[in-house]
């Protein structure tokens, strides 16, 4: 029976997600593989109630990505902005495998650099762009 309840946001990534982890005051922010996530999400959702929160930036519609640059350039953000939105269809696939409630946030607000997020959060520990996008998911639920 889940006896905990546990708050995670998850901002994907091709190579390494942003995962933020918040039960109670206690706050984890790492970086984890597609699998190693996978193997995180199975063993917290064996004793626990999970709510994860995943950027899904495939819910905002238009061609966002395009520069001025060339079209080599174009090309080439837009491979990895669909990479990391596939890699987000998959968390939400790996969620509904795993019976573990899911939301899907669509992406709308400006990234956090580390002052303002250590001002916010009071975290003081070292961390990455991914750790603090995953982490604003959950800030306040």
């Amino acid at each position: 029976m889940a006896t905990t309840k546990i708050l995670i946001g998850i901002d994907p990534d091709v190579t390494r997600s942003g995962f933020a982890l918040k039960v109670g005051n206690r706050v984890e922010l790492l970086n984890y593989t597609f699998f190693e996530l996978f193997d995180r999400f199975k063993e917290l959702s064996e004793s626990n109630y999970l709510v994860v929160y995943i950027e899904c930036g495939f819910l905002n519609q238009g061609n966002w990505h395009k520069t001025s640059g060339s079209n080599s350039v174009n090309a080439q953000i837009g491979q990895r902005t669909g990479a990391n939105h596939e890699v987000a269809k998959k968390i939400v696939e790996m969620c509904e495998y795993l019976n573990i409630e899911h939301v899907k946030v669509k992406p709308t607000k400006s990234k956090v650099n580390d002052a303002f997020f250590r001002q916010i959060t009071k975290i003081e520990k070292r961390t990455n762009q991914e750790q603090r996008d995953a982490y604003m998911l959950i800030h306040g639920l």
